[in-house]
């Protein structure tokens, strides 16, 4: 389906979604948005551009875009004002998550734009120990970083090494489904919300009716679900989730306040119990502007971790994970000042990504 409109100029332009969406893939693009009184605009490697070959957008044009995009009950909401979230699967079979929104009573659209193949941890450059994490038989991982860092894409990666790795049962609850996982060794249930179920709580505790052994889930975004996940790992399954944290010291304490004054004691003690790991990442443009690279800090959650957590000495974690090396830990600062030491990132995007720019400096010199 396309689109006509009649511009005052009386010249005919076309847009189509499909179109736009195979250009801004061709191009390298993360991310595609559609605004009213602006030309689509794109990320390209972490910075936005106008595709200043189409108009400026109107409340119009936008929603016959949403009317490509998808149908009944999901523009009734969006007709509705009220925000909405899917998938969509161009002609040529290439998925997008999509999110639609208002702003000053116009509508807007927000597409990223997703991988049809499942990278493996090896073309992400990742750690080996993600690997061995994935292969724990229960426990919480949990995969951080601010939106557009690539947590779902290193968790899709490590859904396929388990895949590949060991027979299992695996469930996903996702808000929309990112990445479509084949049948290896394993069999895979993959569960959107708004579709499926309505919401991650409620499919987690029917996921621990469904016999699974692992459960990835898309988002912890509340007590509800952070109190299920966490229930999840303790009745013996490997739970896998993503947080908007950016180290892991912060991933521990945005667990623990979620919870009342007077649940905090138990969850400390619940949660030093079933962590596995944390992986908080950013995405950082490689210095030879040929895409984004993936800068990881890893906490693996040994003994003395665990005790840390227990004990409410949380702030003494970013000191073990700089001299947990021999056990699979990376620190952030540390390794970004080894990645422009190589020439992978260059030191102002490295200097704009780090926790501390006295230990990153340390780092650099050392």
């Amino acid at each position: 389906m396309e689109i006509d409109i009649e511009k005052k100029s009386e010249e005919r332009v076309v847009l189509s979604i499909d179109k736009i969406l195979d250009e801004a893939r061709v191009l390298g693009c993360s991310d595609v948005h559609f605004t009213t009184k602006i030309s689509p605009v794109v990320r390209l490697h972490g910075t936005l551009r106008k595709l200043s070959s189409y108009p400026e957008m109107t409340e119009g044009m936008i929603m016959k875009l949403v009317e490509q995009l998808t149908g009944g009950r999901n523009v009734e909401n969006i007709k509705n004002h009220i925000d909405t979230d899917f998938s969509y699967i161009t002609r040529r079979g290439y998925r997008h998550r999509v999110n639609v929104y208002h702003q000053r009573g116009n509508t807007a659209i927000s597409i990223r734009l997703l991988r049809n193949d499942i990278p493996t941890l090896e073309d992400l450059d990742l750690p080996e120990i993600l690997g061995e994490f994935s292969m724990r038989p229960r426990g919480l991982i949990l995969v951080t970083g601010p939106t557009g860092s690539g947590k779902s894409t290193t968790l899709a990666a490590m859904i396929d090494y388990v895949n590949v790795n060991r027979s299992a049962h695996i469930i996903t609850v996702e808000d929309p489904i990112e990445y479509v996982h084949e049948h290896k060794r394993c069999m895979i249930n993959q569960r959107e919300i708004g579709d499926d179920v309505e919401t991650f709580a409620l499919a987690l505790r029917a996921a621990l009716r469904e016999d699974p052994d692992v459960i990835l889930v898309g988002e912890m975004r509340d007590y509800e679900t952070i109190n299920a996940a966490v229930t999840a790992a303790e009745t013996g399954h490997l739970v896998m989730s993503t947080l908007h944290t950016t180290c892991a010291s912060d991933t521990i304490n945005r667990i623990i306040d979620v919870f009342p004054a007077h649940q905090q004691g138990q969850i400390r003690t619940q949660l030093a119990t079933v962590l596995v790991g944390i992986i908080a990442q950013t995405l950082i443009p490689r210095a030879d502007n040929t895409g984004r690279v993936a800068a990881v800090e890893i906490l693996n959650a040994t003994d003395s971790i665990k005790a840390m957590i227990r004990d409410n000495k949380v702030h003494l974690i970013q000191t073990a994970i700089q001299t947990g090396r021999n056990v699979g830990m990376v620190c952030l600062d540390q390794e970004l000042a080894r990645m422009v030491k190589e020439g992978i990132i260059d030191e102002p995007h490295a200097r704009e990504k780090c926790l501390d720019p006295n230990e990153f400096e340390r780092f650099l010199k050392g």
